[in-house]
This record gives C-alpha cells, sequence and structure tokens, in this order.
C-alpha cells in the first residue's frame, strides 16, 4: 500500500467516526440529500461488528441501496470486502434496525439504478470516473 492509500485510508476512517459521532447526537440525518444510515457487517477476517456510516441514495419496499465509492479509490472499501464475505447486515436508521442481506448488483441491475443513483447525488459519477474499478452498487434486502 502506498503512502498516498494509507493517508486516503486513514482520512476515510477519521471521518467515519465523526460521522458516527454526529448521528449519535441526532445531528445528521441526512447527507447530500440522501438519508445516513449505519452500516454493520461482520468482519470477515475479524469475526467482529464493524460499523460504517454510508448515504443510501435509493430506498423502496425494505431495500436500501448503498455505493461502495470510497470517494473513486482504486480499492474496495473494507465494508464491501466484509459484506461480500458475510452478506448478513443491519442498517441503522431514524432509531429502527433493518435486518438484510446484501449483494451487488447485477451488471443489468446496475445498468438501471445507476441513472437513478446519479439523480439523488451526481457525485458518484465523479467518483468513478476517478477510477478504473467499477464501483459496487450494493442491494441490502429484508432477510
Amino acid at each position: 500500500m502506498s503512502a498516498r492509500e494509507t493517508i486516503t485510508d486513514f482520512g476515510f476512517k477519521s471521518v467515519n467516526v465523526l460521522h458516527r459521532a454526529v448521528m449519535r447526537l441526532g445531528i445528521g440525518k441526512k447527507g447530500y440529500g440522501m438519508p445516513v444510515v449505519e452500516l454493520h457487517t461482520t468482519g470477515r477476517k475479524s469475526g467482529l461488528d464493524r460499523t460504517t456510516v454510508l448515504t443510501s441514495p435509493l430506498q423502496y419496499d425494505g431495500t436500501w441501496i448503498v455505493i461502495a465509492s470510497k470517494g473513486g479509490n482504486e480499492r474496495n472499501p473494507e465494508w464491501y470486502l466484509n459484506l461480500v464475505a458475510n452478506p448478513d447486515v443491519e442498517i441503522h436508521v431514524d432509531g429502527e434496525v433493518h435486518k438484510l442481506r446484501a449483494r451487488t448488483a447485477t451488471p443489468e441491475e446496475k445498468a438501471e439504478l445507476w441513472p437513478k443513483i446519479l439523480v439523488a447525488y451526481k457525485g458518484y459519477g465523479n467518483y468513478q470516473k476517478r477510477t478504473t474499478r467499477d464501483i459496487p452498487v450494493v442491494i441490502c434486502e429484508p432477510a
């Protein structure tokens, strides 16, 4: 891992800690106009509960969509790697806990969802331009 990637990872982790604190204080209910959620995954190596604060650009029928953008970084975020290994997740939002099963959208599903995601937050398009990896769209559905 390069020094730049290490600094970037430290920055993402620091921002996540700040976002969690803001959520617990009841201040941060919307981020960029989208619901702010706590995603709880199981660490693929440690088996421990891991919490990440994200925004969800789309929600429907008990399903929550989250984007593994990592700001356009060349590597997928750790939370994404965790849910690929252990797809049973929880989303906490507005005091409610949603027990869900996560999966990566198929190419066909992503093609349908991506324009709607960009309507919710055009920044995801900028993140995709920054990286050569295909940014995963994650569908979290009722278990």
